[in-house]
């Protein structure tokens, strides 16, 4: 008998560096450390991370959502792991190469730039990184660089499940609230591209941003509230989670919908509204079909229809510098991770 011993399913005796946490926290709770490096299945892809964005998955998941109150975090232990995180390398968004590929992969090859979500398998923010061939991957844009992919796919994902519960025609009123992050720019230039006639809610810092993206019109809700203004629409979109039905309700057209993207009172606003006709209220969902939406994706951007937003690029070694900055709430677009 050999005096090797076994290597662990998935892992090879090869090491990577990458950013893991032992124990929900703030953001010093991020290291660098070693990690074995993993070895993808027969229907996987083995990706070489060039860049990985940190956004508000990481950020929730990283504290347990402790922020959002006993409740939800409790929740979200059970979801990430009850004492602890249950997948420590942190990170889901990445952009990269393909290495390797398993046996029955037939999509994808060795030398493909790709770019893609983890969502809740994470792992993203590390060099190497395994994905399914079915799963939130594509092609990457042949005309944007690592960085700018990296940060792009969430967001989008995230806008667009929510867009297409409406159906936006030319001419359609959306009211984007939390213009300028993540979420907020994939909303604005998809809402745009579908002939929407957009109003961007973020700061004035950001009017400029907002009105290149395709915005019309633009509100600095630290001046002005929208929901006083008089003015209604046929959506009113919260990319940031922090409005109501109840708050938004006098600024929606009759038959308007009031999209947001967090809330768990929505859950049950959901099929009232429906069955009471009128205003409606969707549920925060991401896109129901992921592969499909990256491929458009990939072609609006390679079109010049959709472009990436990137606020700051930090290198792996300053993660947790990163962390914070996006815990701050004060991004614009995406932050990315530099992986070497």
């Amino acid at each position: 008998m050999s005096g090797a011993s076994a290597q662990p399913v998935g892992r090879s005796s090869e090491r990577m560096k990458a950013v893991v946490y032992d124990r929900y926290g703030p953001p010093d709770v991020l290291r660098i450390e070693e990690v074995p490096k993993p070895e993808p299945a027969s229907d996987e892809l083995l990706v070489k991370v060039r860049a990985a964005a940190v956004n508000r998955l990481d950020v929730h998941s990283r504290e347990a959502n402790a922020s959002n109150g006993p409740v939800i975090s409790l929740i979200s232990r059970l979801i990430f792991g009850v004492r602890g995180p249950r997948h420590r390398i942190i990170g889901s968004e990445y952009s990269g190469e393909v290495e390797r590929v398993g046996a029955a992969v037939r999509r994808f090859k060795p030398g493909d730039q790709v770019f893609g979500v983890t969502g809740l398998r994470f792992g993203a923010n590390a060099e190497y990184v395994t994905v399914g061939e079915r799963s939130r991957v594509s092609l990457k844009p042949v005309n944007a660089s690592f960085d700018e992919a990296a940060g792009i796919a969430d967001g989008f994902l995230n806008a667009a499940g929510c867009l297409q519960q409406v159906r936006l025609r030319p001419g359609s009123s959306v009211l984007v609230y939390g213009a300028s992050g993540s979420i907020g720019t994939a909303g604005v230039q998809l809402a745009r591209y579908r002939g929407a006639t957009v109003t961007a809610v973020c700061q004035t810092k950001d009017f400029e941003l907002l009105r290149s993206l395709g915005a019309s019109e633009l509100i600095d809700y630290t001046q002005d509230d929208f929901t006083r203004n008089g003015k209604t629409y046929d959506v009113v979109f919260d990319a940031v989670g922090k409005l109501s039905f109840s708050r938004c309700r006098a600024s929606l057209n009759p038959h308007g919908w009031y999209l947001p993207t967090d809330g768990a009172a929505n859950l049950f606003l959901f099929p009232v509204t429906r069955l009471a006709g009128g205003k409606k209220v969707a549920i925060a969902v991401g896109s129901t079909n992921p592969q499909r939406d990256l491929a458009f994706l990939r072609q609006l951007v390679e079109a010049g229809h959709y472009r990436p937003v990137i606020d700051r690029v930090y290198e792996m070694h300053e993660a947790v510098e990163a962390a914070r900055y996006v815990e701050s709430q004060q991004k614009v677009g995406n932050v990315v991770l530099r992986i070497p």
